[in-house]
């Protein structure tokens, strides 16, 4: 059995990793503040799934990657502003922003001063975007526990690794699925679905993100729906099928409200996973309704969510 000091230098050397492959995108994109950059293109430099990208960004580096990239370019022009004689255009387009008007909104809201006054009093009055971060999840949601200790944590959210086979998915996507309504809609559509199909007892009820809520518009923000069955089914008007693959995921079971279930996926990515020996896999997290009867009730949560892992080796370039 490994000593706690191998398995501490492990943990060391997985974080290690990790932070060179943010790093690198953080050095990717003060090269390229002139222009937008996509998250694809910025996962591809870390090596990372699209899927798990910003987490991860988030994780590693304390901001997200909108914050973080904002404020890469507010600051390259501050320093443009006071060293060089560019107009306020030609600073505007190169640090990333469509036009002088953008700029000059930005400017304002980040350091409570225009770019035009900062230029001749070389003074910010107040600088919104130094202010202290919290995490958020994908919800937009503070997490809880910002004074729990590592191992606190630890003991509130443990990581178990689930081997989950092939199986047959039916599904409703719902975009704009910031709207509950819409989202609720769907679930009891399935549910009544399911239920019908005599699948509902013994199938896997679950929610899957496919977009990243940081990065995606509100109203094309998509969510879909699932109930996994080993029996047979037919889909009704409305619904699709799909084929999920056999996959490992570490999971996490979390009773409470949508805080408690916030605060147990940033645990899971901002802890566990960056100490883990392993990475995400390119696919959607998981959120598996336990308590299926009482899935529509979204005071209270009975969950487990599932995060696809694999090892790095198993990476194929």
């Amino acid at each position: 059995m490994p000593s706690a000091k191998t398995k501490a230098n492990g943990e060391d050397a997985q974080r290690g990793e990790y932070a060179q492959r943010i790093d690198r995108v953080i050095d990717y994109l003060r090269g390229n503040l002139d222009r937008p950059v996509k998250l694809a293109e910025l996962a591809n430099v870390a090596c990372f799934s699209e899927f798990h990208f910003h987490r991860i960004f988030t994780a590693v580096s304390g901001e997200t990657l909108n914050n973080f990239t904002n404020r890469l370019r507010l600051e390259k022009a501050a320093r443009l502003l006071r060293y060089s004689d560019q107009s306020l255009t030609d600073i505007a387009l190169d640090c990333g922003f469509s036009s002088s008007a953008t700029f000059s909104r930005a400017f304002r809201s980040g350091y409570d001063t225009s770019p035009s006054e900062f230029r001749k009093s070389g003074e910010i009055k107040k600088s919104k975007i130094c202010k202290e971060l919290f995490p958020q999840d994908a919800y937009g949601l503070h997490v809880i526990g910002q004074d729990m200790s590592a191992a606190e944590k630890q003991a509130a959210f443990p990581v178990r690794l689930i081997d989950i086979p092939e199986r047959q998915v039916a599904y409703i996507r719902v975009t704009n699925a910031f709207e509950l309504e819409r989202v609720l809609a769907a679930l009891k559509t399935v549910i009544e679905w399911a239920k019908s199909q005599g699948v509902f007892s013994q199938g896997t009820l679950f929610g899957m993100t496919v977009d990243d809520p940081h990065v995606t518009p509100a109203h094309l923000y998509r969510y879909e729906v699932c109930l996994a069955s080993s029996l047979p089914f037919k889909c009704s008007e409305g619904m699709s099928k799909l084929k999920m693959p056999a996959m490992r995921y570490a999971a996490i079971k979390v009773s409470g409200d949508i805080h408690k279930v916030a605060t147990a996926w940033d645990y899971l990515y901002r802890d566990w996973l960056i100490h883990s020996p392993y990475e995400p896999e390119h696919a959607p997290a998981l959120e598996v309704f336990l308590d299926k009867e009482s899935a529509m009730d979204w005071s209270h949560f009975e969950l487990e969510l599932c995060l696809p892992v694999r090892k790095p080796a198993e990476i194929h370039s």
